[in-house]
């Protein structure tokens, strides 16, 4: 191996290496009490080796975000696109909410936090969201296609795949954030799938 491929390969494994241990710490402690010194004390690095990978904290957890659609867009591949556009549509939704469930500190730098999105922030003041676009494309694709295929009736995909969004995310964001506990804990899972049920329901006949 050429010494400058083995150097950014170095370089790659120490980069992945801060990513891992910021995610681990703020699993354990919370986003707003891990700063990049104590990133740099868990793996051993000095302050300023952790500055030359990631301007700040917000760049970092940027990445980070970044990282979590990389995982949501892998898991998406899962769902059969032969499908009717109806059952594809409520399959993203559950998807979407079954990944926010089993990866809650991933999906509040996705969709929660300010910090990622101000690093986001383009040099002429637009926000460029790779990740978040390409999530919300593909559910306006799949409605796009329900039109096209007479299945929903013609009307505007993004207003529609923006409802579905907004629907799933927001009962992820209250499961994830305790405003759920004005149901009993044992109905809390439940009522969230079955409020997704009731709401796709809707949209099917509604489309």
């Amino acid at each position: 191996m050429a010494i400058a491929d083995r150097k950014l390969r170095e370089k790659n494994e120490r980069r992945q290496a801060i990513l891992e241990a910021a995610l681990r710490l703020f699993t354990e402690q919370g986003f707003e009490k891990v700063s990049m010194r104590n990133i740099a004390d868990a793996i051993e690095y000095s302050p300023a080796t952790i500055y030359l990978y990631f301007k700040d904290k917000n760049v970092l957890l940027f990445d980070l975000q970044t990282q979590g659609f990389e995982l949501l867009a892998q898991e998406l591949k899962t769902i059969d696109t032969s499908a009717q556009p109806a059952e594809q549509l409520r399959a993203v939704g559950e998807q979407f909410l079954g990944f926010a469930l089993r990866h809650p500190e991933l999906f509040e730098l996705m969709f929660i936090m300010n910090g990622p999105m101000v690093a986001a922030q383009a040099c002429a003041g637009e926000v460029v969201w790779p990740g978040g676009c390409s999530a919300f494309k593909q559910v306006v694709a799949i409605v796009q296609r329900g039109i096209y295929s007479g299945v929903f009736r013609p009307q505007n995909a993004e207003n529609t795949a923006l409802m579905v969004w907004a629907q799933v995310h927001g009962l992820a964001a209250l499961y994830l954030r305790q405003r759920l506990v004005v149901l009993s804990e044992e109905r809390r899972l439940p009522a969230m799938r079955e409020a997704l049920t009731q709401f796709y329901d809707l949209v099917r006949r509604a489309l």
